[in-house]
């Protein structure tokens, strides 16, 4: 692949031709930024119980310190020989995040249906650090769309107004939580597919290279 070649000046007119661009799309992610903000909540009355290094949990206690909780939902199922290829690049990132989001008063946790002693040994074989949970046995990846008791190569949830594909039961999304003063733990926010782009830095610079994506 080639593009035009062409002269420094002829490229700074081109340059500041598709910065307003830019600018008009920052401005309107941060409108659309704050809208997510604006959502309504739903609370969260079901008890989940999920599995962690340091044993069985709530999700209410998943927050620890924090009163917001940040879930990516890792593709891992029971039996699986290994996380799947798209979500090793997420887990990566994230071993650099956690740490991070906690100057937000915010917990980034994964989660996945695979069980715990499974998890762990995909954690220490891969060299990730980042908290990583099972929802085996629970209802929770379930509830949240991000599993699915079909275990199908094909099977599609409806979420509102957005399709939802499984890949042997399981997909990758975000759920987010909010837990308030007197403890009750609400459901704020949730994105599948391409809706989770944002979450990856990763994809900003595939979308800055002249190739794209090149897969």
């Amino acid at each position: 692949m080639r593009n035009d070649v062409v002269s420094r000046e002829v490229w700074l007119q081109a340059r500041a031709e598709l910065l307003v661009r830019e600018k008009e799309h920052t401005r309107a992610r941060s409108e659309l930024a704050e809208a997510r903000r604006q959502l309504p909540w739903v609370a969260v009355d079901k008890q989940y119980s999920l599995v962690g290094e340091n044993g069985e949990t709530t999700l209410a206690g998943l927050f620890e310190e924090q009163s917001q909780l940040a879930v990516y939902h890792i593709m891992f199922g029971e039996g699986w020989e290994a996380v799947c290829s798209g979500c090793m690049q997420w887990a990566n990132a994230m071993n650099s995040t956690t740490e991070d989001v906690k100057r937000a008063d915010a917990r980034l946790i994964a989660v996945s249906r695979a069980p715990y002693p499974q998890i762990a040994a995909e954690r220490e074989r891969r060299g990730w650090t980042f908290p990583w949970y099972s929802a085996h046995g629970s209802d929770f990846n379930i509830d949240f769309h991000a599993s699915s008791d079909d275990l199908g190569h094909a099977a599609r949830d409806s979420f509102g107004a957005e399709t939802v594909e499984f890949e042997r039961g399981e997909n990758h999304g975000v759920n987010i939580f909010y837990r308030d003063d007197d403890g009750d733990v609400f459901h704020t926010y949730s994105a599948f597919n391409r809706g989770i782009e944002a979450f990856n830095g990763a994809f900003g610079y595939f979308d800055a290279l002249p190739k794209g994506r090149a897969w």
